[in-house]
């Protein structure tokens, strides 16, 4: 077990398995020391726990926790390229997405969830510039959508 994932046990978490493709895309790809990841939805078993608009049906603090499950998600992403964990030297970049409803502005707030995850998992190396945007729909209805780039160590 990686150190990483060692982490994630003591956080009463385990790696999900890499969820499939929706449409024409891969889950991540590599380009040189980079990993970048396709959005991640909050999927739980192949399923979206909860759908709709947050401020709407959808409450900023349950989109919170389903930021953290989509950090999860991209983690899994990550691996499946990498292959392990540990070789992430650094989290580069995150961009959330999130379903709001027309009088929401909270976010960043959402996608907390997602930065807090990596920095609980990775410590320092989970610090990383990102983007938090409020858009009108996102597929399958989720409320939440993270793509994350990581900086790999040589292997």
């Amino acid at each position: 077990m990686s150190a990483v994932e060692a982490k994630l046990a003591e956080l009463g978490l385990s790696l999900p398995e890499v969820v499939p493709p929706l449409a024409a895309y891969q889950p991540a790809v590599q380009s040189g020391p980079y990993v970048y990841t396709s959005g991640q939805l909050p999927m739980v078993e192949g399923k979206l726990p909860v759908t709709g608009k947050v401020g709407g049906e959808v409450t900023p603090e349950e989109a919170k926790e389903l930021a953290r499950t989509c950090a999860l998600n991209a983690l899994a992403a990550v691996k499946s390229v990498a292959g392990d964990l540990d070789r992430v030297a650094r989290v580069v970049k995150v961009v959330g997405f999130v379903a709001s409803a027309a009088d929401f502005t909270g976010q960043p707030a959402v996608i907390n969830g997602a930065s807090e995850l990596l920095g609980e998992v990775l410590g320092d190396k989970g610090v990383h510039a990102r983007s938090a945007v409020g858009v009108a729909v996102l597929p399958l209805d989720a409320p939440v959508e993270v793509e994350i780039q990581v900086e790999l160590t040589q292997a």
